[in-house]
Parts: structure tokens; C-alpha cells; sequence
């Protein structure tokens, strides 16, 4: 079993919320607290282990822009590779220097999923499952070019009802079931954590009683509550192989 270990967490704001769980926003910009820290801390003290884990924004607001969909992972990590940043955002080659964990997601708005045209396009930033497919195994090719890292993929964040329609949420549906039954393969070093079954519980839909409001995609303090030490136990279990 292994008993150290860098976990970096890349995300934006649905991940932030996970992140701090049950931790009040304003105390964690002020000591920077959160559940996640504290599960990992505790564990360590409890298992003689040191894993270290950390939090970024990815990518940011600038010079990047404020989308992480998959279009966006294939740009930065695939197209545009290599020693160098790409617009100030760490490419695979960085990064996996320096931490053997990487967790990436997807916010929300990756369910607002057009028809398809039967014309994919991996360089187009249309959010279409023809071009989310490609992209998806482009990335994971490149993925499988770093076998010492274990890479922790979200399953796609999806939003509430009033803000999809079914038609797009039916799109996202498959692009689930796709990850799922498809592009992901067991005993490969990437592994999938189920935020979707959580966060719809069979449904189509980002549950509302879930959620910050009807009209707000975002995970409330409750869900996130119970949801972090999930996250948390399953980045455990990947380290110790289990």
C-alpha cells in the first residue's frame, strides 16, 4: 500500500462547493478550511499516510476563459501539449511532474448538449456528443501516456430541470452512459467517480431538493455535506487500490 501521495483537484464551482462540503464559504477564505482538507487530514493522523491534497481552478477565469469541458481538456492537455503552459494552464507534462493523482470535471453547463450533425469535429467547441466522443478519446490516449498517474474523471455535472431540456438531458444521459459502458476500461490508470448517479439519483435531472434553488445548478451545503466524504473515501480507495 502506498502511504504518500499528491492529489491535485482541478475544478470550478460545482467542484468548489464538494470541496468545502459543510465548510462555510467566508471561514474557508479566511483559514482555508475545508471537509475535503480535513477528511484527508484526519485520515493521515488515523493511517500513518501522507496524502497530500490540493485545489486550483481549472482552467481560469484569464487568460483561458471560464470553461473546463471537453473540448477545453482536449485544447490545453492534446492539441496544444508539451513542457511549455498554455495560456498560463499546465499541460499533462507539467503537471504530472509534479503530483500522482489528477481529479478533472466538468461543470454544468457540458449538459447543454446540441444534436449531432454527422460532421464531428474535434477542434470545434460545439458542445455535441459526435465531438465530445472524439475529444474524449483523444484525451484519454494522452491520459494513457502517463501510467505512474491515476487520473480521477467526474462523471458530466448536470443541471436542474428548469434549466435543461429533455431532449438536452437525454443527450447528457447518453454521454453518461457512453463514459460508462464504452470509453471507460477497468485496469486502466483511469478511473470514473459516479457524480451524476449521486446528484440525479436515476433521474435525468440535477435533483432540485439538491440543489441552491430551482433555477440554480449549483450544489447546496446539505448535498455537499454528504457528498465530500464520499469523494474523499473514493480518492482513497484509488490511491490503495481498491
Amino acid at each position: 500500500m502506498q502511504k504518500k501521495s499528491k492529489i491535485i483537484f482541478l475544478h470550478h464551482s460545482t467542484g468548489k462547493n464538494i470541496w468545502l462540503g459543510g465548510t462555510n464559504k467566508y471561514i474557508n477564505k479566511l483559514t482555508g478550511k475545508s471537509s475535503v482538507q480535513d477528511y484527508f487530514n484526519k485520515y493521515n493522523r488515523t493511517h500513518g499516510s501522507e496524502y497530500l491534497i490540493n485545489e486550483q481552478y481549472f482552467p481560469k477565469l484569464s487568460p483561458y476563459g471560464w470553461k473546463n469541458y471537453p473540448f477545453d481538456y482536449y485544447n490545453i492537455w492534446v492539441r496544444n501539449a508539451g513542457d511549455k503552459m498554455y495560456l498560463d494552464e499546465p499541460t499533462l507534462e507539467i503537471i504530472t511532474k509534479e503530483y500522482d493523482v489528477i481529479i478533472f470535471k466538468h461543470c454544468y453547463p457540458v449538459s447543454k448538449i446540441l444534436p449531432d450533425t454527422g460532421n464531428p469535429d474535434i477542434n470545434s467547441e460545439d458542445k455535441r456528443l459526435e465531438n465530445y466522443k472524439l475529444q474524449y478519446n483523444a484525451i484519454k490516449k494522452k491520459l494513457l501516456e502517463f501510467p505512474q498517474v491515476k487520473f480521477i474523471l467526474w462523471t458530466p455535472a448536470v443541471h436542474v430541470k428548469s434549466q435543461l431540456s429533455e431532449e438536452e438531458a437525454l443527450r447528457t444521459y447518453d454521454f453518461y452512459k457512453w463514459i460508462n459502458n464504452q470509453w471507460y476500461k477497468d485496469g486502466e490508470n483511469i478511473f470514473l467517480w459516479d457524480f451524476y448517479k449521486y446528484e440525479t439519483e436515476g433521474d435525468l435531472y440535477f435533483k432540485v431538493d439538491y440543489s441552491e434553488g430551482p433555477d440554480n445548478s449549483h450544489p447546496n451545503i446539505e448535498f455537499s455535506s454528504k457528498i465530500s466524504p464520499l469523494f474523499c473515501k473514493f480518492i482513497i480507495d484509488v490511491i490503495e487500490s481498491r
